[in-house]
């Protein structure tokens, strides 16, 4: 371990009180940035410095998708200094998302919400369960980790599926994506939870919808562009698949008049699957967590590779 060159930590573009709390916490102090080893950043890219003192070696960043940093070109800018994600601080919070919104599709609750006379019969048959099901989580980091005891409370067994294909704790199988293909026919259902980059661009396309079960749903927690939008309207509207939860699409806002509005099968959620109200206190504590092992010289959570994008 290495230690760091101070214990001072700034916070930008401005100083907040959760986020001093924080770095306090973790057992830094606050400093200007000019004075400062690390950084704790509380916003997106557009505001963030062109130059940083030589002395930062270290910067926080607060989402846990950092696309939109590499577009801005702000890894290149600082190719020396070490860039830590939020991945895994808002977790649980969106795991939470993505199992309401698996059950309400299984359990046919769209239909439900819409019906204005009692249709027992109807409905009898199109209610399903998780008891039983096979769930695949495409990325299993720390938002599929999170997902993975609720859906194995409720009887589902998990595959999960990563980059390098290291067993994931509370699956019964995991692949690697290089065996994404083997996956379509045997699931139940399929969550995605991996992070955006060009390599999963359309991750999930006509092809792998085709290869699904006509009561399968597919539920989207990540981003938009993991998925062909065209090819689920598409999938969606002939009902080969049985649905679709989103909480991010693409495009994103989603525009007034889009088919994904209207159709019966499909749940559309706008990105608020980490709303304000928590997630203020989740990077905090994250905040906390690393600013302790940055002090420590310890190796910090959710480091950026730039070579994978995220």
């Amino acid at each position: 371990m290495t230690p760091p060159r101070s214990n001072a930590v700034a916070v930008g573009p401005e100083e907040d009180r959760i986020t001093v709390s924080a770095i306090e916490r973790g057992g830094a102090v606050v400093a200007p940035l000019a004075d400062a080893s690390g950084l704790v950043w509380t916003e997106g890219p557009s505001r963030f410095p062109t130059a940083l003192p030589s002395t930062v070696e270290w910067v926080q960043l607060p989402s846990a998708g950092v696309e939109a940093w590499f577009e801005a070109g702000v890894f290149d800018a600082h190719s020396s200094v070490l860039f830590t994600s939020a991945a895994g601080a808002y977790a649980a919070t969106v795991a939470e998302h993505a199992l309401a919104l698996l059950l309400a599709g299984v359990r046919a609750l769209p239909e439900h919400l819409e019906a204005r006379s009692w249709q027992q019969e109807r409905f009898l048959s199109k209610v399903g369960t998780l008891r039983g099901s096979t769930v695949t989580i495409l990325g299993a980091g720390g938002i599929g980790r999170a997902l993975i005891p609720p859906l194995t409370a409720l009887g589902a067994e998990v595959v999960a599926v990563n980059r390098s294909g290291r067993p994931v704790p509370g699956a019964v199988r995991t692949l690697p994506v290089t065996a994404l293909a083997d996956v379509w026919p045997g699931t139940d259902h399929v969550v995605i939870a991996a992070p955006a980059t060009p390599a999963t661009r359309h991750l999930v396309g006509a092809q792998e919808l085709a290869r699904l079960q006509k009561h399968s749903w597919l539920i989207n927690v990540a981003r938009g562009s993991l998925v062909d939008t065209d090819a689920l309207v598409d999938a969606l509207t002939a009902r080969t698949v049985g649905g679709a939860g989103l909480d991010v699409t693409d495009p994103e806002p989603l525009p007034d008049g889009h088919p994904l509005w209207t159709l019966p099968n499909a749940i559309v959620t706008p990105h608020d699957s980490n709303p304000t109200a928590l997630r203020h206190a989740a990077y905090a504590d994250h905040v906390a967590s690393n600013v302790a092992r940055f002090v420590a010289g310890e190796t910090l959570a959710a480091r950026i590779d730039s070579t994978q994008g995220y």
